[in-house]
């Protein structure tokens, strides 16, 4: 059998060793190529949403990933959400956002859904995912979304600390009233890791591992 290969598509770099170490975890037999553009996501930001231009972008490097050899491609990044969707009807070759089996799961697994974000660009992308996977199912949900504010912000100033325990307040506070909850950027699941007795009171999905897992059914079947 031929070898696959697997293009990941990233709006930060930091992501690549992340997403190196989960390959060799659940598709140590797949080949893997990256490419990284942080201007998607910034521009995203400074526009407080996915513009045309970004979206175009976003096709273009489906296109591109295609072009090197792709067997299949994901892209790792929920605040451009919609433009992958696009480029799935673009190209000849599977195309998955990374927080589509998170969503599925989801919806599988509550009714009374939390989802928490740092920003506001990826916390409605992913809203809107949740919502629309119940509606393909034809399951009622409730959705509890919740930004928090400043956090990202502290993030990117170097302040982790303050992000951490901005994510960890609002993760706590939700876990009262919700399923289970969604985290809608892979950067905030390190507050889980490091805070075990979150996970004890319910289900806290991380899009990273959960999409590598679904990865992992499709190129060991």
């Amino acid at each position: 059998m031929q070898q696959k290969t697997l293009a990941l598509i990233h709006t930060s770099a930091t992501l690549v060793p992340v997403f190196a170490a989960l390959c060799n975890k659940f598709i140590p037999g797949v080949k893997i190529f990256n490419i990284a553009d942080d201007s998607l996501i910034k521009n995203t930001i400074a526009c407080g949403t996915l513009t045309p231009d970004t979206a175009r972008r976003v096709v273009g490097y489906a296109r591109s990933a295609e072009e090197a050899g792709a067997d299949y491609i994901m892209f790792t990044c929920s605040s451009i959400g919609r433009a992958v969707e696009t480029a799935a009807t673009l190209v000849n070759v599977p195309v998955l956002r990374v927080d589509q089996p998170m969503a599925a799961m989801a919806v599988e697994k509550g009714s009374r859904i939390g989802v928490i974000a740092t920003l506001s660009t990826t916390l409605d992308p992913t809203t809107d995912l949740v919502r629309r996977n119940a509606l393909q199912v034809g399951k009622e949900i409730e959705l509890f979304p919740r930004l928090c504010e400043g956090a990202f912000e502290a993030l990117m100033a170097g302040d982790a600390e303050t992000h951490d325990k901005l994510v960890g307040d609002a993760l706590k506070e939700m876990a009262e009233s919700v399923d289970l909850i969604v985290l809608a950027q892979a950067s905030m699941a390190r507050v889980v890791d490091a805070n075990p007795s979150l996970a004890e009171k319910l289900p806290i999905l991380a899009s990273p591992p959960i999409a590598m897992e679904y990865l992992s059914k499709i190129f060991n079947t």
